[in-house]
């Protein structure tokens, strides 16, 4: 399936690989017809296509499909995902995140089907006629970006490059990589630069995780220095490292933050946990996003303008888990930052996984739902409201009631959660902007928004909050972001040390329930927790 004048900006994109635009990377593929090879726009090769030759593409899978091989240089399997399949959440883009998250892989088309509550034909219509590909050549693709990495990365024998990479055979493996890439495993490890890392054994695997500048280190390492709860997450300089559960088992996953690039490296239970772990550490992270596309929006607003323009680049962080997301908003009810992690701090020590191999000062894996669920609320040495609110939503997480999973509606998880006794508007929210990494959630309770749109003349009260942020969709999370990084900054943008220290302190007014996920102070117990 190419992509017609009528489905997007065909002379944008040609003016784009005529410009060498990185820009549009990720956005669209381009096929070129003279030498039967697809790129990224931006791609370096010295003669560009004539236009009759070009064929654009909304995946690289799609490009596969038409018989087109990965161009050599510009690896454009290695751009970062459209942002397009994140801010939607209808089932093809429902779909795709679930096959990044290797859904396919572990339970097939069949599985995925199910997982979407559609027959397995219905979704191999639908995904063909929007995207150009089955998903079957979606997780075909993403095992040949697997496979790339651990080809040019480790020494390890092309058998096990091959089941790590989910491939079920040799000959599939071997005959995928010759198609994709137009060479051998053989040729690939040969010809790999010198510069690339590698490691002799597969403990540690290391790879490079693009994404579209610029970006906001200062804010991304503050906010997760904020959540990180000790023994799961570490910050150390630039470095953030953390646990996570995958279906092989418990790893680590640790990450050089830089504001041109981030090299990360993971120890894995299993090597087939690769793509699941990469494709985690990018949502986290939110390393698919568009920062130019989003603040050329949120630009418009005059009282948005001078945060942009004073940190471009911010980030929505998610989580590597919605049961993590879920269990920590719940805790975050109503109290300080500071309390929030100081309790789950102590109840990952108390019912956490240990690792069997620690890392630093990583030495647990976050409890998963079932055993938050087997807990007696009374054992939590929490509030009763609390604690009941949190045996509530892990038992509805543990048995399938609320789904975070990529491949969720958005708007039934919502719901869903809403309808449980102890769970509001404000901790659905914050589950939904990082379990879901919904790009378009907004809290007009929060505390610290509150604050900030106070002093920036935005709204002084939730309704009028509310109606003014309307103007920022679908990117109202970023607005947030932008909104927190200012109430976090000692000193903000036209703000002195002293209105920042002054803003940071004001009590909230009376209009209703008064949280923040970044306000350093506690505030009374509000319905959520009734």
């Amino acid at each position: 399936m190419t992509i017609d004048l009528a489905d997007g900006p065909l002379e944008a994109w040609m003016e784009a690989v005529e410009s060498r635009d990185a820009r549009f990377d990720g956005w669209v593929t381009i096929g070129v017809t003279s030498t039967g090879i697809y790129c990224r726009p931006s791609c370096p090769t010295p003669i560009r296509p004539k236009r009759t030759n070009m064929r654009f593409f909304p995946t690289p899978a799609s490009a596969q499909e038409a018989g087109f091989r990965a161009c050599k240089r510009c690896a454009p399997d290695a751009t970062p995902g459209s942002p397009e399949w994140n801010r939607r959440d209808d089932l093809v883009a429902r779909a795709i995140r679930a096959i990044d998250d290797g859904v396919v892989d572990r339970e097939g088309v069949g599985g995925l089907a199910e997982r979407l509550a559609v027959s397995s034909r219905h979704l191999q219509r639908l995904m063909v006629s929007e995207v150009g590909a089955t998903p079957i050549r979606l997780a075909r693709a993403r095992r040949a970006r697997a496979a790339r990495i651990l080809i040019e990365t480790t020494e390890l024998p092309f058998s096990d490059v091959a089941f790590a990479s989910g491939f079920e055979s040799i000959r599939q493996f071997n005959d995928t990589i010759r198609e994709v890439f137009a060479q051998s495993p053989t040729e690939m490890r040969g010809k790999r630069s010198t510069g690339v890392r590698r490691e002799s054994a597969p403990e540690w695997i290391s790879v490079n995780l693009p994404f579209r500048p610029p970006l906001d280190v200062g804010h991304l390492l503050t906010w997760l220095d904020g959540h990180a709860v000790d023994g799961i997450e570490a910050i150390d300089g630039s470095t953030y490292r953390r646990s996570m559960r995958l279906p092989g088992g418990p790893a680590i996953g640790e990450a050089i933050i830089g504001d041109e690039s981030i090299q990360a490296r993971f120890r894995l239970s299993s090597l087939t946990d690769l793509p699941q772990a990469v494709q985690r550490f990018r949502r986290l992270l939110d390393l698919d996003a568009d920062p130019l596309v989003i603040e050329k929006r949120l630009g418009d607003d005059p009282a948005l303008a001078p945060l942009i323009a004073a940190r471009p680049g911010i980030r929505s962080p998610g989580e590597v888990d919605g049961v993590d997301a879920t269990i920590r908003a719940v805790l975050h009810q109503q109290v300080s930052v500071a309390s929030a992690k100081g309790m789950c701090n102590r109840l990952v020590a108390e019912h956490g996984d240990v690792l069997e191999h620690p890392y630093e000062s990583i030495t647990h894996v976050f409890p998963t739902a079932d055993t938050w669920a087997s807990i007696n609320p009374d054992d939590l040495g929490l509030t009763k409201a609390r604690a009941n609110a949190l045996h509530t939503v892990a038992v509805a997480l543990a048995d399938g009631t609320v789904n975070l999973d990529p491949s969720a509606d958005r708007e039934e998880a919502r719901a869903n959660l809403l309808s449980l006794k102890g769970i509001g508007p404000w901790t659905t929210s914050i589950v939904s902007l990082k379990a879901l990494s919904d790009p378009d959630v907004f809290c007009p309770g929060d505390l610290a928004l509150r604050r900030v749109a106070e002093a920036r003349g935005i709204a002084d009260d939730p309704a009028g909050f509310e109606a003014a942020a309307e103007a920022w969709r679908p990117w109202r999370s970023y607005a947030m972001h932008h909104l927190w990084a200012e109430y976090m900054a000692p000193v903000g943008p036209g703000q002195s040390a002293k209105s920042a220290k002054k803003s940071a302190t004001k009590p909230a007014k009376k209009s209703g329930t008064a949280q923040s996920a970044v306000a350093t102070v506690a505030t009374k117990p509000s319905k959520e927790q009734s």
